[in-house]
């Protein structure tokens, strides 16, 4: 069972001079919940080495038990320390793909033609993608080999424009998830804010905050061939 895990590389909040990146438990949870089913997890982002981290995600009122097992992993920490490049992962090398979350993935990750074209093949080999929070952004230009948006007609979720609201980064972030994910013709459904929620449509699994990311990735470990 091997697993691509793939997380931004862009640590630039808009023009507010604050940093974003990744979220910690978006990493944390899923990370763990392959690597304890037996898992290879390989990790990857647009520029390799080290992903930058969202400063805010570290703050003591977002941490789980996660992300304190990671913090006590000097492994899990060297590993992600030494992401593989974007462009030399190969969907014909995995089972499935993983995206967590934080802003960062709507600047990078959204648009990047490696990231668009590495989604496009897993689902064209019907092969799992899944994608957390603000990661579902990265369906923002994907399309089926029909020509149509992967995420038309499908049903999916992602972090809530209600959610975006309450961290008060509406006027911030490059484009809203879950106008972008109706707008590309998904079926978008979300749960109240902050509670934990997942979509599944096909071999498609999306999760709606960081709440959601442990469900998301045990979701969709039920989709890979043991």
């Amino acid at each position: 069972m091997k697993i691509l895990m793939v997380l931004t590389s862009h640590d630039e909040l808009g023009n507010t001079g604050k940093k974003t990146g990744f979220w910690l438990e978006e990493f944390a949870a899923p990370y763990y919940t392959f690597k304890d089913a037996g898992a290879e997890v390989t990790l990857a982002s647009p520029k390799g080495g080290q992903p930058p981290l969202d400063p805010k995600s570290d703050e003591p009122d977002f941490q789980t038990e996660a992300t304190h097992r990671f913090q006590a992993d000097a492994d899990a920490q060297q590993v992600l320390a030494n992401t593989h490049k974007l462009a030399d992962m190969n969907e014909s090398d995995f089972d499935a793909v993983f995206y967590p979350g934080g802003h960062g993935p709507l600047w990078d990750l959204a648009e990047d033609p490696v990231s668009i074209t590495l989604i496009e093949n897993f689902f064209a080999a019907d092969k799992p993608i899944g994608a957390v929070c603000h990661a579902p952004g990265i369906f923002r230009h994907t399309r089926r080999q029909d020509g149509a948006y992967l995420v038309s007609g499908k049903g999916v979720t992602g972090f809530a424009n209600s959610e975006e609201a309450a961290v008060e980064l509406v006027d911030v972030v490059p484009f809203l998830v879950e106008d972008m994910l109706k707008g590309n013709g998904g079926n978008y459904s979300k749960s109240s804010d902050w509670a934990p929620y997942v979509v599944v449509d096909g071999k498609l699994v999306t999760g709606q905050n960081p709440a959601s990311s442990e469900e998301t990735a045990q979701t969709l470990m039920g989709f890979i061939p043991t």
